[in-house]
């Protein structure tokens, strides 16, 4: 039996049973193709045409703008006076600028400022993620103790002005 499997062993590796065969198609044939490894791969979608690029890339539709931002402002200092809803939502809201002399209450800026989903705002850059009808979702990324990102979510609610 190990005569058997040394002589099966040895027929393997010799030269007439490992040959490679060489079809006549492939003989004297150059291809026309230079670097192989460039061409698209047949089994994924091809790239589109309009490459983008980040250097090309421009701000359309009101990248920028002269409205007032609540840019480093406190989150307890922004009250809620309107809300708009429909196709896109939008809240309005305006600042505490101090007491009101007579009977207490807070006394508001006259600038109103139009917020949007996913605006930034207040002096921890909360995004506003959801506008409601009774107020505005707004989410704050803080870190912890452990340096760990966490969410803070907070609930600014629609407020009357009198």
């Amino acid at each position: 039996m190990k005569i058997l499997v040394v002589f099966l062993s040895l027929f393997i590796a010799s030269d007439g049973f490992s040959q490679e065969r060489q079809f006549n198609f492939f003989k004297n044939q150059k291809t026309f193709i230079k670097n192989p490894f460039e061409l698209r791969d047949p089994f994924r979608r091809p790239k589109s045409k309009q490459a983008r690029s980040k250097n090309k890339k421009k701000k359309i539709g009101g990248g920028f703008s002269n409205a007032p931002t609540l840019d480093g402002i406190e989150l307890k200092n922004i009250r809620i006076v309107g809300i708009l809803l429909g196709g896109t939502r939008r809240a309005i809201a305006k600042v505490v600028t101090g007491k009101k002399g007579d009977g207490g209450g807070e006394a508001l800026s006259e600038d109103t400022y139009v917020l949007k989903e996913g605006m930034v705002m207040g002096d921890n850059q909360a995004e506003i993620r959801a506008i409601l009808p009774g107020g505005v979702v707004l989410v704050e990324k803080l870190r912890n103790v452990y340096d760990q990102d966490e969410y803070l979510e907070t609930i600014l609610p629609l407020q009357s002005t009198n």
